[in-house]
């Protein structure tokens, strides 16, 4: 199952395993358990604390779980974890084994000591990119506490399942038979929607925080390259971030990064995370910021309030909010969201196999999803309003060799129907001759731009009609000491390398704001005004 070579790497991996593990299987005679049995036989035979039972008991057949030697600490994988869940294998087998993790003492703590039984189920695709971090952090949290239960379901191997339990979008958790929660989630996340007073002991802590002079809120790669071209001029430099990482999260292929000739988003948002906190930056996770104060006087501290209730001040502040994927606005989307309306053809794609499918948007993003939705699904309806494709033209030549794909020009999307549970067509508007005409299908993946997030800026300073943020050339704004970068701006052409670029010279413009600028007696820090 697994080649010389990746089984000398996995070799290497569990020789750091502690505690003797077992392999327990459930199999059946089909063709997936005989690959799920080489698997397991492939990895019992590279550790000597590794154990394989080939007589379990699960309920969802193939499936293992990986469980420590006397004791009650778990996961199960219900299907092969490949492709984007091989990763999540080999971190489940050595914490299981005992290995710690890198994750924060204070988190694990926190883990340790949630007081409840928790069993989670979590169905994934093997194509997905958000999938990964949601099976990797319950199965963390189920290597730490022994009340924690977790499975990982392949969604596309137990299709029936999926349609019992209307899964239309992955990665979806459901805790103690219910739905927990949808898309992309880290270890800290969860545990502080389980934890139900971390939120206010975070804002507590937040209170107590002394005035940043560079403070950057949002943490996509604008956001990163601004606070450590801040922090590298040695100023105090803080980072507020919904998610660490932002948009690249969702990003499944990266292949214009100059240099990295083939990367993915959340490798490269684990790249940027780390990068950053080399430097001496206060990183402020799961923060969403609600309101943007300007200073009262020149020189003075801005305030950023945070939807916590808690508040930061700082001297100079750099916007880097990203933007998220633009809704069709139009009855019933918002609806049967998850339930049919998807946004990530990589990550919900397997779940539509053999069924009837439309790409919203005629763009890059559009036909590419159209073509990767094509070897899944029994047929692919590309919908593009304007009266011809924007994608480039590689793209529409491999699109138009498509058996499977029909493609509507000049067509208004105006309704997503379902029956109440699911999406079961969409109706559109012809704009040449206005009749309006109706599909039927399962699925809708809308890939239409992008919407700046911005909407808690309105009225504080200058946007443009789309909601962007107005910026000169040094990505200042239209208040003194707040600058801006990224996705969220007026800068044209949205791409990583550009928001990399743009977040550094936002960086480099507060600080040469800093040293021309006298602060205000408020915006002194305590110990240089004792002296």
């Amino acid at each position: 199952m697994l080649d010389a070579n990746l089984q000398t790497q996995l070799k290497a991996y569990l020789e750091r395993i502690t505690h003797p593990i077992t392999l327990v299987a459930s199999l059946d005679d089909g063709a997936k358990s005989r690959e799920m049995l080489d698997l397991l036989e492939d990895i019992a035979s590279l550790s000597g604390k590794i154990t394989l039972d080939r007589n379990g008991n699960g309920e969802r057949r193939p499936s293992f779980a990986i469980v420590r030697d006397g004791s009650d600490i778990g996961v199960t994988f219900a299907g092969l974890p490949m492709g984007h869940e091989f990763n999540s294998l080999v971190l489940a087998l050595l914490q299981v084994g005992g290995h710690p993790s890198k994750e924060s003492e204070e988190l694990l703590e926190q883990i340790r000591t949630l007081d409840g039984d928790f069993r989670f189920e979590t169905y994934f695709s093997l194509t997905c990119q958000n999938c990964p971090d949601v099976v990797q952090a319950l199965n963390l949290m189920s290597a730490l506490n022994p009340r924690i239960k977790h499975v990982a379901i392949d969604g596309a191997l137990f299709q029936q399942e999926v349609e019992q339990r209307q899964v239309m979008a992955v990665p979806t958790v459901f805790l103690n038979g219910e739905p927990f929660a949808q898309g992309r989630m880290d270890v800290a996340q969860i545990v502080a929607k389980l934890d139900t007073g971390a939120v206010a002991r975070a804002a507590e802590k937040i209170k107590t925080k002394a005035p940043f002079e560079v403070l950057v809120i949002g943490g996509g790669p604008a956001g990163a390259a601004a606070a450590i071209y801040a922090a590298r001029k040695g100023i105090r430099t803080g980072v507020a971030a919904e998610r660490f990482g932002g948009q690249v999260l969702d990003t499944m292929a990266i292949e214009n990064f100059i240099s990295v000739s083939h990367t993915e988003g959340p490798k490269l948002a684990a790249a940027l995370e780390q990068h950053v906190k080399d430097y001496e930056v206060d990183v402020m996770n799961l923060q969403t910021a609600t309101a943007l104060v300007p200073a009262a006087q020149e020189g003075g501290l801005i305030e950023v309030k945070l939807a916590s209730g808690a508040s930061l001040k700082s001297r100079t502040v750099v916007l880097s909010t990203g933007a998220r994927w633009r809704s069709m606005n139009v009855p019933g989307e918002a609806e049967y969201r998850n339930k049919g309306v998807a946004y990530c053809p990589h990550c919900d794609g397997p779940l539509f196999k053999g069924k009837r499918v439309a790409v919203i948007g005629g763009g890059n993003s559009g036909v590419e999803a159209a073509i990767d939705l094509a070897g899944i699904v029994s047929h692919v309806t590309l919908i593009e309003f304007d009266s011809q494709l924007r994608a480039d033209a590689v793209l529409q030549r491999k699109l138009h060799s498509l058996p499977n794909v029909t493609v509507l020009l000049s067509a208004q999307t105006t309704e997503v129907h379902g029956d109440g549970n699911k999406v079961v067509g969409l109706s559109y508007k012809e704009r040449n001759g206005g009749e309006l005409k109706r599909v039927e299908l399962e699925g809708i993946f809308v890939q239409i731009g992008l919407v700046p997030n911005t909407e808690w800026l309105k009225g504080t300073l200058a946007l443009t009609p789309r909601g962007e943020i107005e910026i000169d050339n040094r990505g200042q704004t239209s208040l003194p000491g707040v600058f801006a970068a990224g996705d969220a701006t007026t800068v044209p052409f949205k791409q990583i390398v550009i928001a990399m670029g743009e977040g550094s010279k936002a960086a480099l413009a507060a600080f040469d704001h800093l040293i021309r600028t006298v602060p205000a007696e408020e915006a002194v820090p305590a110990t240089i005004a004792a002296e």
